[in-house]
């Protein structure tokens, strides 16, 4: 026991001599708990809607407040026609869309039978398109239920009477709700990220444990050519890695890339390069191999696997948990391998709402991590 309590005795007193690795251990469970516990909490709310309303009479404004007047859905755009509708759906700014005829104020004041059309993003979680799918029923049900009730009571002939309102839905994308065709383009981001971050967070400070970084400081090589040739390997390694992972999706689950391979390609190496970046710049940051693996383990690989959108939708999380998956470029990939992968959409089409903010924070964090980069032991 006694050379059991001494072994312990020079861990702990290891442990609190090293004040930032003490800081890690107590701070970042604490501080991820906090933030992954109001990211993932709560009943998904407010699913976002875009309306395009030809007819813009009375009768079609009181039909859109039945889907507005609980917290189910909450129209965020207003469009002109149906091409803008599934543009918005294209972009994932929304997961629903309605559509309502020019002369539906006309027929349902007349007694009329009319329809509606929805549209339902089917490259959400399948199990979130169907209750969207339900949800839309329910209240297309109710609001043709009351629209009855009130043509009843101005005409009591019931055998008069037809149902007034046909709200057709349809399901975009991925009518079946083939899991595997939502969780297999979310799943390579995640394990590009994995790999990238863990290659790249471990080799310099692996250098300096090992004491090969003296051999590299005395050398003229500048900071910018040794950040670089480090992490050019490690490109390669990405790029082939994705190209596996792409062949073993179609292969193995049948999930083919329904838009430009190429643009998912070269999207993928600004993403690559930026993992990289993040990468090295935790090597440069931590003191230890410990350090680094926490570090990337605790503020990136965790919060990419549950805010980034892989299992979870965003639409509904806190301020400051969604701004947090925002400065994560694996995020915006992931938004990107599924539009390109199962919507089929161009880079073009994803341009501010992913393209242009991945790309921004992968050079953000590549500049980053040649600045803070030093040649010190």
């Amino acid at each position: 026991m006694g050379r059991l309590w001494t072994i312990m005795k020079k861990e702990l007193l290891h442990i609190w001599r090293d004040p930032r690795t003490l800081a890690l251990i107590v701070a970042l469970p604490i501080m991820l708990l906090a933030l992954l516990g109001y990211g993932i909490a709560g009943e998904s709310r407010n699913t976002p809607m875009a309306v395009a309303d030809f007819s813009k009479t009375d009768a079609s404004r009181r039909y859109i407040e039945y889907y507005t007047a609980s917290s189910d859905f909450a129209v965020l755009y207003d469009v002109l026609s149906e091409a803008d509708l599934l543009a918005l759906i294209d972009k994932d700014l929304v997961d629903v869309a309605l559509l309502i005829p020019e002369d539906f104020g006309r027929k349902v004041d007349t007694g009329h039978p009319t329809a509606v059309q929805l549209f339902v993003n089917g490259s959400i979680d399948p199990t979130d398109a169907q209750t969207v799918q339900l949800k839309v029923s329910a209240i297309g049900q109710m609001a043709t239920q009351s629209i009855l009730i009130e043509q009843f009571q101005r005409s009591p002939s019931a055998q008069m009477l037809r149902l007034p309102i046909d709200a057709l839905v349809k399901t975009l994308y991925n009518p079946d709700g083939n899991a595997k065709l939502y969780m297999i383009p979310g799943l390579i981001p995640i394990l590009l990220q994995i790999q990238l971050l863990l290659l790249s967070a471990l080799s310099v400070v692996r250098e300096r444990e090992q004491g090969t970084m003296e051999q590299l400081i005395v050398t003229p090589i500048r900071t910018w050519e040794l950040t670089l040739g480090k992490m050019i390997p490690y490109m390669l390694v990405g790029i082939v890695n994705l190209f596996a992972l792409l062949w073993l999706s179609d292969v193995l689950f049948g999930v083919k890339v329904a838009g430009n391979y190429w643009d998912l390609v070269g999207l993928s190496g600004v993403f690559i390069i930026g993992a990289l970046g993040m990468g090295m710049l935790i090597s440069n940051l931590a003191q230890s191999q410990m350090q680094a693996i926490y570090l990337a383990v605790f503020v990136v690989l965790v919060p990419a696997i549950i805010l980034s959108g892989l299992m979870l939708p965003r639409d509904n999380m806190p301020a400051v948990t969604f701004w947090y998956s925002e400065l994560l470029p694996v995020t915006q990939y992931l938004e990107i391998c599924r539009g390109i992968i199962v919507r089929g959409v161009s880079a073009t089409t994803l341009w501010y709402s992913s393209t242009v903010p991945m790309i921004v924070l992968s050079v953000v964090y590549f500049v980053a991590s040649i600045v803070v980069f030093k040649k010190r032991v």
